[in-house]
């Protein structure tokens, strides 16, 4: 029986630049009300998912940074694997030196160097403020994560990916959108954050079903007992994932919760 269910949430439960479709938040709050946990387990800040926790009327604690942070609701840290200050350094020496924007985050705030089209376009409809300034004047500590972004060549972040991870095997780097190459914590990770949250609860493996739609999802889908790719998640994810549901736009959270938990429990 299925007690727990960690979700993704940008193209997972929520569209893509729009919002919850009315299935997905009847389907949510039916599974808190048989007293299914739903975790949300995203590479958005923690400050960024809190508003869709809010709008869901989820109240478990928000895994956020691909895995690197863990706060329940009332704010309280449970877990934080953080970005040594001397890689962080290194990558925004590389950065720099390729003319590569990247989103630097410290202690879930958002720093940028430069005010552009790329930050607006991330922050977008996030309820996210950032500051922008040198980031040499910032004491390169607490560093959550940093994000390398290209709004226009999918291509060139897959080549950051393969760089960076050949340099730096003990990180975790990932490519979470065509657009977005992530470096963290090389714990930080969302099968690592969702497995802490497990054994503080005592829920088993087999107890939890988990969906995403991107590569930064792979680890979290095998980590479930039930792990479940959506319908527009990525060719590499689909391979690992034990079913494919239907796309966002056409609820397919919904439709993977109704073949997995709500046949299989009696209300």
């Amino acid at each position: 029986m299925i007690k727990l269910i960690a979700t993704d949430i940008d193209g997972t439960i929520l569209r893509w630049g729009l919002d919850f479709t009315p299935a997905l938040q009847v389907c949510i709050k039916d599974l808190t009300q048989r007293g299914i946990k739903v975790v949300l387990v995203t590479g958005r800040m923690h400050c960024a998912a809190m508003p869709v926790a809010r709008k869901l009327e989820l109240n478990t604690p928000i895994i956020s940074y691909q895995g690197g942070l863990i706060k329940d609701f009332n704010n309280n840290t449970l877990y934080q694997k953080n970005l040594d200050e001397k890689y962080a350094i290194e990558v925004i020496n590389w950065a720099r030196k390729n003319k590569i924007h990247i989103n630097l985050y410290l202690d879930d705030k958002l720093y940028v160097e430069e005010d552009n089209e790329i930050v607006k376009a991330y922050t977008d409809g996030k309820f996210v403020d950032y500051t922008v300034c040198n980031f040499d004047d910032l004491e390169i500590k607490n560093v959550n994560k940093i994000l390398a972004i290209d709004l226009h060549n999918p291509d060139k972040v897959t080549g950051w990916v393969n760089e960076l991870k050949q340099k730096y095997p003990q990180l975790f780097i990932v490519k979470s959108t065509p657009y977005f190459c992530e470096i963290g914590n090389g714990e930080a990770k969302k099968s690592l954050g969702l497995k802490f949250l497990c054994d503080m609860w005592g829920i088993n493996q087999d107890e939890v079903l988990t969906i995403g739609d991107q590569d930064n999802d792979i680890d979290l889908v095998q980590a479930g007992g039930i792990g479940v790719a959506m319908g527009n998640g990525t060719p590499q994810l689909k391979e690992c994932a034990d079913f494919i549901t239907d796309t966002v736009e056409n609820d397919g959270f919904v439709k993977a919760v109704e073949k997995f938990v709500f046949q299989h429990q009696q209300k």
